[in-house]
């Protein structure tokens, strides 16, 4: 599970110009975080990734992150290569603001890096030079930083889309407790990306304590999926959840005795964005599922279908490609 928490290599209050080697190679699933506040006479600041440290010649800077405050505030992320830079690529929704704290978490993924500031979804920046020639980390401007911080995941990388965060620190959350019914997918067991429909059943029934993970990457062009927990007796639907792109809308509900109750769709963020990875953690709770986005805690559902030990079947489709189904 994505932690940001258990951090490691923590450097607290460095001064800037920061400028520090990476001590292990960025393979995709780890992640950087940044925590620091933007001073009120700040004009920019930025974050690379760079090879090396050497001034002259500049060292390349793999990934430049660049947010600018001067006239239109924006975010300029590039790539410097012997020297030149090539095009600039512009993100306008501005999520820094002056004299207030910030918390940059930068993931990197086979074939590009996700930034996500304040928990919420940022932006993609697609590779332009293999993020494994990354050893430094220099953060130069008018910026405060409290502390730097890396997670290297274990991961297994996958051969066609993306990568799959193994938690393996948890000794549970190794064993993969589904088992799958859907057809398409009993020829496949074993291949990177899911088929959908996908359907599983849980090798034990839900109850408090217990935790479904789903792991993706949403479609370019999607407009939504859905993740459901049911009970396969009965097909009620215990928890639907539904992200709606086009809408920005987290539709949650339940289906019980053959009709749909009420929506709930109340969020303080929509954590969705096309292109982007996710892991999609739903706890089973007393009175209610908590469900947290890239480890950001997004919502609770208060349990409709009192029968928690009925609910023994996992249902996902829609415009994502599926990556990992977990249970424990």
């Amino acid at each position: 599970m994505l932690s940001l928490n258990n951090l490691q290599n923590v450097t607290y209050n460095p001064i800037i110009p920061f400028v520090e080697t990476i001590p292990e190679q960025l393979v995709p699933g780890t992640l950087i975080v940044i925590r620091g506040h933007v001073p009120d006479d700040s004009d920019r600041f930025q974050v690379d990734l760079q090879c090396g440290s050497s001034v002259k010649p500049r060292a390349d800077v793999i990934f430049h992150f660049n947010p600018r405050f001067k006239r239109n505030n924006c975010i300029v992320c590039n790539t410097l290569k012997n020297e030149r830079w090539g095009w600039e690529e512009i993100t306008y929704d501005m999520p820094f603001k002056k004299e207030k704290s910030f918390e940059i978490v930068i993931m990197v993924l086979k074939e590009k890096f996700q930034v996500a500031v304040n928990g919420k979804h940022t932006l993609l920046y697609a590779h332009r030079m293999s993020p494994e020639k990354i050893d430094t980390l220099g953060i130069y401007g008018k910026v405060k930083i409290h502390s730097v911080g890396f997670s290297f995941s274990s991961v297994s990388a996958l051969p066609e889309r993306g990568v799959v965060l193994n938690d393996l620190k948890s000794t549970q959350a190794s064993t993969l407790e589904l088992t799958e019914i859907s057809r398409e997918n009993v020829q496949n067991a074993g291949v990177s990306q899911l088929t959908l429909p996908f359907v599983a059943r849980l090798n034990s029934p839900m109850g408090a304590g217990r935790t479904v993970v789903v792991k993706g990457e949403v479609n370019r062009n999607a407009k939504g999926f859905n993740v459901d927990l049911l009970s396969g007796k009965s097909k009620d639907i215990a928890l639907h959840l539904n992200p709606r792109l086009n809408a920005k809308a987290f539709v949650r509900n339940s289906f019980i005795q053959e009709s749909w109750g009420e929506e709930e769709r109340n969020i303080t963020c929509f954590p969705f964005s096309p292109g982007m990875y996710f892991e999609m953690i739903i706890y089973c709770d007393v009175k209610e599922f908590k469900v947290a986005i890239n480890g950001v805690h997004s919502l609770e559902y208060r349990h409709r279908f009192k029968e928690l030990t009925n609910i023994d079947t996992v249902e996902i489709d829609g415009d994502i490609h599926l990556l990992e189904v977990r249970s424990w």
